[in-house]
């Protein structure tokens, strides 16, 4: 007995067949764009990144780096991409092999000009700190920043472009080892653990012990943590210090210091 199909049955059969699966396309970072631009005679090229836009507590810290075109340490990737162990040892390669510069802005800066022109000025101190001047700078995201010589915004630049993808690894490796310094001087918080976001752990400490002066005032569980204790937290404390490699050329602003 022969059967044949309704043309509903049909219709989703020919569907079935007509629609291409889907595909998943991962891009890794390479040294293409930085290269071109070494053929053209333009270097050095640097790439700059920062960490800690959102978190709820700590500075935004911004890298910079210039990367050796011969001595690229392997696997440099979004910083988000790698694990912690991967990130603390590119971090290693990337400060012996290339000119590192890190610079942050602190809780009392985001509070004043926001976050956003915390985080490009961040960057903007990063890669003015450099040794050597660079002749184009790329940044990841949609804002380039106020450099002397030619910068190019890269959205998702931190996975496109090794020297940005550096620099994000740079700068997630000092922010964590910052907030880990934090948590030494506050451990009731557990900014080991959240590096400062707004997870469980941490708004539940707000609202037992209220904030501390590294947290950033104008976020708004820290608004209404801040408004219960107007008065009892006030300053602009120094930041721990840090143990970071001779070779990282560390930014210092007043209230700052975490070389």
């Amino acid at each position: 007995m022969s059967r044949t199909k309704s043309p509903a049955n049909a219709k989703v059969a020919a569907k079935a067949v007509d629609k291409p699966a889907k595909v998943t396309v991962v891009m890794r970072p390479s040294f293409r764009r930085e290269r071109a631009l070494m053929k053209q005679g333009i270097w050095p090229v640097a790439g700059c990144d920062e960490v800690g836009r959102g978190p709820l507590a700590g500075p935004v810290v911004a890298a910079a780096v210039i990367l050796d075109p011969d001595r690229i340490p392997k696997g440099i990737n979004d910083s988000k991409r790698l694990t912690a162990e991967a990130r603390e040892a590119l971090f290693e390669e990337i400060c012996a092999t290339a000119l590192v510069s890190v610079a942050a802005a602190p809780p009392w800066r985001i509070d004043r000009d926001n976050i956003l022109r915390a985080s490009l000025w961040a960057l903007t101190r990063a890669v003015k700190g450099l040794p050597q001047p660079p002749r184009h700078v790329f940044v990841d995201g949609r804002d380039k920043i106020a450099v002397s010589c030619e910068c190019e915004a890269v959205i998702g630049g931190d996975g496109l472009l090794f020297s940005i993808g550096a620099a994000s690894i740079v700068a997630k490796v000092t922010r964590d080892r910052l907030m880990c310094a934090l948590a030494r001087q506050y451990p009731q918080y557990g900014f080991e653990s959240h590096m400062g976001y707004a997870v469980p752990q941490h708004l539940a400490a707000l609202e037992r012990h209220g904030p501390t002066p590294h947290h950033r005032r104008h976020f708004a569980p820290v608004a209404a943590a801040w408004a219960r204790l107007e008065g009892v937290v006030s300053g602009a404390p120094e930041l721990p210090g840090l143990d970071l490699p001779d070779s990282v050329v560390v930014v210092e602003e007043a209230a700052v210091q975490v070389a």
